[in-house]
């Protein structure tokens, strides 16, 4: 089944590893031109090595979402290397477990620099590209469950990615004429690397009893088990794909029940 992505230029930030590094395969199995970005060069090469691998077209570029300059170095870098550009997940982000009382300065503008700021970056910049093209775009926003509902242990990643919900919206209402779709997806618990961390701070609070994991603080699934990165690829690539060009400003769950509302 044609999805709409064969042939046209995907850019995927964090796509080094976890959430990103499976769409962005998956992305690439479609037959996008897939550009791998990622602040760790070597696992974004790896990572499209792997996608070449598999009889698709990709390559690896560095770059740093809260600096404005490297990001459209990237996007020219794949307009140039692909021919435009057409689909940008803007999916790069970071969290922490911490109480609320206790997040200290630094790490909330930490936190707001890159998953809010660099989203609102890779917006504005990739919609200039398909703007000045002329031919629309797909955008898609890694958002979050602690977009819909906040958490007392990460206070700071929940207002980052209700940001990042907003935006999405202003995105959606901006640019639909121009032919631009603006979405985003709100995973729940997903077993990578950055729960594993999270996982690990979580236990080491001297609130929490021994023992207890992170998991063990939140409601039981419907679905009975976590996430896996490939769990949340169909939606992402649905969002990406013609099949989606009349859904705009929506923020989607795929969460395993976690949170119904």
């Amino acid at each position: 089944m044609d999805l709409g992505i064969n042939g046209h230029t995907a850019v995927i930030t964090g796509a080094a590893r976890g959430i990103g590094r499976a769409i962005a395969l998956r992305l690439a199995r479609e037959g996008g031109r897939v550009c791998f970005a990622d602040r760790d060069e070597a696992g974004a090469a790896e990572a499209a090595a792997e996608a070449m691998a598999q009889g698709g077209e990709a390559i690896a570029l560095v770059c740093d979402v809260t600096d404005r300059a490297s990001m459209a170095a990237l996007f020219d870098g794949a307009a140039a290397a692909h021919g435009g550009l057409d689909i940008v997940f803007n999916n790069a982000g970071i969290a922490q477990t911490k109480p609320l009382l206790e997040i200290e300065d630094a790490e909330w503008h930490r936190m707001m620099d890159i998953n809010a700021f660099g989203v609102l970056v890779g917006m504005q910049e990739a919609a200039k590209r398909m703007i000045a093209q002329g031919r629309g775009g797909k955008i898609v926003n890694t958002a979050s469950v602690a977009g819909k509902q906040a958490l007392p242990l990460c206070a700071h990643y929940c207002a980052s990615k209700f940001a990042v919900v907003a935006l999405t919206q202003a995105g959606a209402r901006s640019w639909g004429g121009e032919g631009i779709t603006v979405n985003a997806f709100c995973p729940g618990i997903v077993e990578t690397d950055m729960w594993r961390q999270l996982d690990d701070e979580f236990r080491a609070l001297p609130t929490t009893p021994a023992g207890t994991t992170l998991g063990d603080a939140n409601p039981d699934f419907p679905l009975g088990r976590f996430a896996a990165p490939e769990d949340i690829v169909g939606l992402a690539v649905f969002l990406a794909s013609s099949d989606s060009d009349y859904m705009t400003g929506q923020a989607i769950q795929v969460d395993g029940g976690m949170v119904m509302q």
